[in-house]
């Protein structure tokens, strides 16, 4: 049931999402063990140390936290380093992966007192494993139902006190009675380029990179404000550079390897662009659903939803209205064009509705 790689994906891989896919030796190496090494997110590392602090004071172990945000901020990474500032064990799960309360029954009786068990993408637990492990976050118990009818009964297993971690990109879809009990919730946000750049800097050390302070530069301002794509687009750029003989990571290799990418100054890529261009070309500016859009441009519609449209929502290119998806000024502007009139008065009716 337990894994030592997160979840993966089959299938041909999109360089700069941030969804997991990529995930080799190297990962672990660029994981910091510390918070103190750990880049950014400065409130949720300075409230996670005295949560730790306080309780080694009194012996117990670590409530138990839910780590939400976009995919690729280091909720991983966090509940690494949780699990070694606490010196317990880290089990790592996914939801997905636990299909019977049997199994999670598995799990939760071969933790150890103050070990650290991850549950990744933990909204997508299925309804009966999700009531076994409310006892289990509440009272340290195992509540099991044996037999059927008249004979049944609960016999209940005390499990040893442990941390459970939580990951997820989608907050909203965890039941309430659930997420009621995580006495920690840390909503982790996107990283400033100056941050990325120190993570590159540090992963290209750590991987014996030579690489300029311009080229981390250029790097980190295009990866989407991700650790995660900062640290797959160094190892990408490492590859051309590596290929052309270059001793280290220039500006001028950045930019062609990024360029050979396909990854824009903003760090969109061909399927971004595709999304804006059929906003453009095909719709004329005006409200276009999510399906009909995916099907344009051939692609998948939750993967649209939940990879795509965030960073472009994030930079003001697009916006969601009810009667569906709409191009914005910047949109148009990123993409080397002037709104016609009809456009342009689509833009205007939603500044007015805004």
């Amino acid at each position: 049931m337990f894994f030592d790689d997160e979840e993966y994906q089959t299938g041909e891989e999109r360089l700069v999402q941030s969804t997991r896919g990529e995930y080799d030796a190297e990962e672990n190496v660029l994981r910091p063990k510390t918070l103190e090494g750990y880049v950014g997110q400065s409130k949720v590392k300075e409230n996670l140390t005295v949560y730790m602090n306080a309780a080694k004071k009194r012996g117990e172990v670590l409530e138990h936290v839910l780590l939400y945000g976009a995919p690729g901020l280091g909720k991983t990474t966090l509940a690494h380093i949780i699990a070694n500032e606490m010196g317990g064990q880290l089990k790592m799960t996914s939801a997905p992966a636990i299909e019977r309360s049997g199994d999670l029954a598995a799990i939760l009786t071969n933790l150890n007192e103050g070990d650290v068990l991850f549950i990744d993408e933990i909204h997508r637990l299925n309804h009966s494993v999700e009531e076994i492990l409310y006892s289990a976050m509440e009272d340290y118990a195992l509540d099991i139902i044996v037999g059927k009818g008249p004979s049944a009964r609960n016999i209940r297993f005390s499990l040893k006190k442990f941390t459970l971690i939580g990951a997820t990109t989608k907050a909203g879809m965890i039941a309430n009675p659930l997420r009621d009990r995580f006495g920690i919730i840390c909503r982790l946000e996107m990283y400033t380029p100056e941050e990325l750049k120190d993570i590159v800097t540090r992963s290209a050390k750590t991987l014996g990179i030579a690489i300029d302070d311009e080229a981390a530069g250029e790097i980190s301002r295009r990866s989407r404000g991700t650790p995660r794509i900062a640290n797959r687009l160094l190892k990408r750029v490492r590859d051309f550079s590596t290929v052309g003989g270059s001793a280290a990571v220039s500006l001028k290799d950045a930019r062609f390897a990024l360029g050979r990418m396909e990854i824009d100054e903003l760090g969109l890529d061909d399927i971004d662009r595709a999304l804006l261009r059929a906003m453009i070309e095909k719709f004329d500016g005006r409200p276009v659903g999510l399906e009909t859009l995916a099907a344009t441009i051939n692609e998948d519609a939750g993967t649209i939803e939940d990879v795509y449209e965030p960073y472009l929502l994030q930079l003001g290119f697009i916006a969601r209205t009810p009667r569906g998806r709409v191009i914005l000024k910047g949109g148009y502007e990123h993409m080397g064009c002037t709104p016609t009139a009809s456009q342009s008065e689509q833009i205007t009716l939603f500044d007015k509705k805004d």
